[in-house]
């Protein structure tokens, strides 16, 4: 049970205006006019307003202890975590001598409307081949021939893309590059003779692949003029983090293929194998991942007094670690001496260089002296010599949810790269979550003081997989005899947080694996001896509803459309909607009497005509039979799959 912290002082600025009128009538009867045009009362109110503030003041003073005490336990507010995006890099033209884009390199979104630009920071170093066209292959699959076609390209001769006859699947055309090119984007221009060989443009039934030293991975496509190498133009592709060179028909290259798969039902297929005239490939950008963070080098921090526990601050705050691991520095005789980071001074000797950095004010502690129990004293880490220089040598800043940016926001280069004319994302950031605010640690720390950092209750579990990972959105623990839970484990379900300015779809609700291994790597020497942990994604159902409304006379049907649209996302909204709109609790049912009163507090809506709620297949699409409840398991939650609302006319 909480115990309530009172106000030292509960008077408020109205408060005192009375008690000061109320003592003039008693003690000076003859000073009649209290209204606020009297000078006096001017006065009364303006002690009044200054008393207000000195008694706020005093009235932090519990929260004030509260925090210290919080502090002197080792609790202390979690940074933010930056969101990451994959930033695509194009060049003005192919690559003919190689070009390196360094790690650091800065983009960010258009600024505008007063809102400040986000900023975003290459992760790595990617390098850019110049690397052509050497060798050229085409293979039958029904023959298992490999055919050579460099001969035909410098002869301008015509050849077939897959071979002689009608294209079956598992045929392919081989393009070899003279290096590999991994991450890198590579436009292949075509020449062809032949128009109009049966496949659809829109649709052709090929798949690009690049080799990447253990298999064939697929490549996406960001442009195909050639209609699927139905006419002359270019195809763009990406390719993939690995690309190696490998050995086919004696010929050493960076392979990448185009392979004819099986048409859909209803997609026509090759009526025969189109015919290339030239070809030419070149390296015309790359994609490169990036975080929503500035790096900074060589922060001057100061100067040390030689003294133990002293405290310097980083120009910027906060600092995130997950980016990259900030580097401090020391000067000394013998040149600059590094310092390692560690959590806490416990386990730190005398001579080890350690520091402590608080991520959420940028603060550097050096190591404290301490009294012993016996009178002696011990000092926890090296103190860093008198007047030594201390420069953090690298550290990133950064995060929070504004760094969930839309696909295509991404698109200002504010780092000098030769020949770089345009960057872009295509798709939406995620993994911005803001800092932890005081609120926040409040609910926090008693959990943490109950579970010594050990994972034995469900709450436990949940503390410390958000621990683990702050970025995600939600974490729900099921122990053992909940849901198929067998004895003896825990089921942990992780929401990741979904990318901003988009609405909340099925591919943006499972983890990524390296999160997953992320919390499963922080709960392993925290769980209890024999208990397995299973940590997965929820289990999501999708949900559509059709809704008719009828609008209010006079108000614009358009806009009553979108806001009901807005209100039946936002309601059904696994990370944000619910009842409370902290998300869909887990196992709740869907009702529609629940649609019917969030519908009818929607504006210009003047009665619900009916709502049908159906279970959906995201990924066929196909619905169920119409249900007035949609019952969940305790493992599960809904999102929205595409509403249809028709809005009426009030006549």
């Amino acid at each position: 049970m909480s115990v309530p912290i009172p106000h030292l002082d509960d008077r408020r600025f109205q408060d005192l205006v009375d008690d000061a009128k109320r003592m003039v009538m008693r003690r000076c009867p003859e000073w009649t006019d209290h209204n606020v045009s009297d000078p006096g009362v001017t006065l009364i109110e303006t002690f009044a307003f200054m008393t207000d503030q000195l008694l706020y003041r005093v009235n932090q003073v519990p929260d004030r202890l509260y925090l210290t005490f919080l502090r002197m336990l080792g609790f202390g507010l979690t940074a933010p975590t930056a969101a990451r995006a994959a930033v695509t890099f194009w060049l003005s033209a192919p690559a003919s001598t190689p070009m390196v884009l360094p790690a650091a390199t800065s983009v960010a979104t258009r600024s505008g409307d007063g809102l400040e630009p986000v900023v975003f920071s290459t992760v790595r170093e990617v390098a850019l081949p110049a690397a052509r066209l050497e060798h050229l292959l085409t293979l039958e699959s029904a023959r298992g021939a490999l055919v050579p076609r460099e001969e035909h390209l410098r002869l301008d001769i015509d050849f077939e893309a897959f071979g002689e006859g009608r294209p079956a699947s598992g045929d392919a055309l081989l393009l070899g590059l003279s290096e590999p090119a991994p991450r890198c984007l590579v436009r292949l221009d075509f020449e062809c003779t032949v128009q109009g060989i049966g496949v659809d443009p829109d649709r052709p039934p090929l798949v690009w692949e690049a080799w990447d030293g253990v298999g064939w991975r697929e490549c996406p496509v960001h442009e195909d003029t050639t209609g699927g190498l139905n006419r002359p133009g270019r195809v763009v592709l990406q390719l993939p983090d690995r690309h190696e060179a490998s050995v086919l028909e004696s010929r050493s290259a960076g392979w990448i293929r185009a392979v004819v798969v099986s048409a859909g039902e209803g997609v026509p297929g090759y009526s025969s194998s189109p015919m290339i005239t030239a070809l030419s490939a070149g390296v015309v950008g790359a994609t490169v991942p990036a975080v929503h963070a500035e790096v900074i080098e060589d922060d001057v921090l100061g100067q040390t007094e030689g003294t133990p526990g002293q405290r310097l601050a980083l120009s910027r705050a906060p600092v995130l670690f997950n980016v990259s691991e900030p580097v401090l520095e020391t000067s000394g005789e013998d040149g600059w001496e590094r310092w390692e980071r560690v959590e806490h001074f416990a386990d730190s000797g005398p001579g080890d260089r350690h520091y402590v950095l608080d991520p959420t004010t940028g603060t550097v502690c050096f190591g404290p002296m301490l009294r012993e129990p016996d009178g002696s004293t011990r000092q926890h880490g090296a103190v860093p010599v008198r007047d030594a220089q201390v420069v953090m040598r690298s550290y990133a800043t950064g995060g929070g949810r504004r760094g969930n940016v839309a696909a295509g926001a991404i698109e200002t280069l504010t780092s000098a790269v030769p020949f770089v004319t345009d960057v872009g994302n295509l798709e939406p950031s995620v993994g911005g979550m803001d800092g932890e605010s005081l609120a926040d640690l409040r609910e926090r720390a008693p959990m943490l003081l109950r579970t010594r950092d050990r994972a034995v209750t469900a709450e436990d579990f949940e503390v410390l997989a958000r621990q683990a990972a702050p970025e995600v959105a939600r974490v729900r623990c099921l122990p053992a005899g909940s849901s198929g839970v067998p004895a003896g484990s825990v089921r942990l379900l992780v929401v990741p947080a979904p990318p901003g300015g988009t609405r909340v779809r099925f591919e943006h609700l499972v983890p990524p694996e390296p999160v997953l291994e992320r919390i499963a790597a922080y709960l392993e020497p925290r769980r209890l001896l024999g208990t397995r942990v299973s940590i997965e994604p929820p289990l999501y159902r999708a949900v559509t509803v059709i809704a008719r409304v009828r609008a209010r006379r006079g108000a614009d049907t358009g806009q009553v459309h979108d806001d009901v649209s807005a209100a039946l996302y936002g309601f059904l909204d696994p990370i944000e909607g619910g009842p409370e709109g902290t998300g869909w609790p887990f196992g709740r049912p869907v009702q529609t009497g629940d649609l019917y009163a969030r519908l009818h507090a929607v504006a210009g809506v003047d009665l619900v005509e009916e709502i049908k709620l159906y279970s959906a297949n995201p990924v066929t699409g196909a619905r169920g039979e119409p249900t007035e409840r949609l019952e969940l398991d305790p493992s599960s939650l809904v999102f929205s799959y595409e509403h249809h609302i028709k809005v009426e006319e009030t006549r």
